[in-house]
């Protein structure tokens, strides 16, 4: 295989995990919207849907072995594609909350009484970091790594906020309280998405300096 071919074959392997990331982008997007309006009907897409996320990691994941047995990979491009690899599995579980918190949504009899502005932030900063990891390793750009990083910290305070405004829609109504168990699994969900985030964002830093992140 020529090193043009061997390049050629890498950028159809970004292209196929900025595809995925789309995915599983629009998957979160539906995932809280269908949540907040407790549609079930787009809530079984969703978890339906994880099956075609669960396919194209499967493909992603072939091309990669394809790329490590094809020629003798240099340390540079042994590093990528070792480092696409781990990042599929992060983007599979993420795909995997995103049809958790539709599984949420069909056992939801009603919503709390409160704003649920904080649980949309979480899935907004939470999307965003995911897709701008997946640039950070296409684009080997560290500056947009290391803020997908930073970024968590803003996940972690979100999820505190919803921690509070779940307590107090229960002082509120005491009857509310199964309901709000379950958005609090829902927004420890997207504390866990913005966890693999992190850790794609990690592995795109590695990918390209061959060290890890320092936390």
């Amino acid at each position: 295989m020529t090193r043009k071919y061997y390049d050629e074959q890498l950028d159809a392997l970004h292209a196929e995990l900025i595809n995925m990331g789309q995915m599983i982008s629009g998957a979160i997007g539906k995932a809280v919207a269908a949540l907040l309006s407790r549609d079930t009907a787009s809530a079984r897409e969703v978890i339906a849907y994880d099956e075609e996320v669960d396919r194209q990691e499967r493909a992603v994941e072939t091309m990669c072995y394809k790329l490590l047995l094809s020629q003798q990979p240099v340390a540079g491009d042994l590093r990528r594609v070792s480092s696409a690899l781990k990042i599929i599995t992060d983007m599979e579980r993420i795909g995997d909350h995103a049809a958790d918190i539709s599984e949420l949504t069909l056992m939801l009899d009603a919503l709390p009484r409160m704003s649920n502005a904080h649980l949309r932030e979480m899935a907004a900063q939470t999307t965003e970091m995911l897709l701008h990891s997946l640039e950070a390793y296409v684009e080997q750009d560290m500056d947009k790594a290391h803020a997908v990083i930073a970024q968590d910290d803003a996940v972690d305070a979100l999820f505190v906020a919803v921690k509070r405004d779940l307590v107090e829609a229960i002082r509120v109504d005491p009857q509310a309280g199964e309901a709000a168990a379950d958005l609090l699994m829902a927004a420890k969900y997207f504390e866990r998405i913005g966890d693999h985030a992190t850790n794609i964002a990690e592995w795109a830093i590695f990918a390209h300096t061959g060290h890890h992140a320092q936390a």
